[in-house]
């Protein structure tokens, strides 16, 4: 049987972590199993207390749905926790989930379409697919949109969304890349390397809930210029490195 692996980086998400684990966990593919990866990122808000004493509740893995918590000493960010969170799933099909509730797991089965029915090996779950949605701030949605535009001149894809949280990888295109990014800046530098590796990369439109600084988003203006600094070294100046071929 096939399976999937959901990587959930965690950072002072109190409480939020609970809702976003039981919507994965009500997420059922028929064929395949579920394999969810929880990553939590040095919180100073209670969350990893309740991280610990839920990771101490789990059962040993057995042949169906397993979970996994893995506990960064301190604060690395969200590029660091999903390196860990790589190294540990075992998945045929990796999918990225912020623990924010911003992006809704019922969305999985049109997400891992296309790559179940091989006609791809990357997907890109698209806020902006149809253009700016009727809730998204303006400011949020035109950094978006400069960032991609960049991002898809250096790497070729034409893509309207490279800041999704939503990607979706075939495991062994995920395996092939090395993530050095330990923050934001992993959006484009893994944008870049799976264009590099010549992967068929394909957006499916979803929906979005945006939260407010106020309310916990943790991106920022900072983030936005590493991004673009991240989109010219690997995308202009890093072509071939930090890829692993056969």
């Amino acid at each position: 049987m096939k399976s999937f692996s959901v990587v959930i980086p965690v950072y002072n998400e109190l409480d939020t972590w609970k809702e976003l684990l039981a919507r994965v966990q009500a997420v059922q593919i028929p064929g395949l199993r579920r394999q969810i990866v929880l990553v939590e990122d040095g919180s100073r808000d209670g969350t990893r207390k309740q991280l610990e004493e839920f990771a101490a509740t789990l059962p040993p893995p057995s042949d169906g749905d397993q979970v996994k918590v893995v506990f960064h000493p301190v604060n690395q960010g969200k590029g660091a926790a999903l390196r860990t969170g790589f190294a540990s799933a075992q998945g045929d099909i990796v999918i990225i989930q912020d623990a924010d509730l911003e992006y809704d797991p019922s969305e999985y089965p049109r997400l891992f379409e296309p790559l179940l029915s091989g006609r791809a090996d990357v997907v890109y779950g698209s806020r902006f697919y149809h253009g700016r949605p009727p809730d998204t701030y303006r400011k949020n949605y035109l950094a978006n949109r400069l960032l991609t535009r960049l991002s898809n001149r250096t790497t070729g894809l034409k893509i309207t969304d490279m800041e999704t949280c939503y990607k979706v990888f075939r495991r062994e295109i995920i395996g092939g890349v090395r993530i050095e990014q330990n923050r934001f800046g992993f959006e484009p530098e893994v944008t870049a390397k799976i264009a590099q590796l010549g992967a068929r990369v394909v957006e499916v439109p979803i929906a979005y809930q945006g939260r407010t600084h106020e309310e916990g988003k943790k991106i920022g203006w900072k983030d936005g210029l590493k991004a673009i600094w991240c989109i010219l070294k690997y995308g202009v100046f890093g072509r071939g490195k930090g890829i692993e071929r056969d």
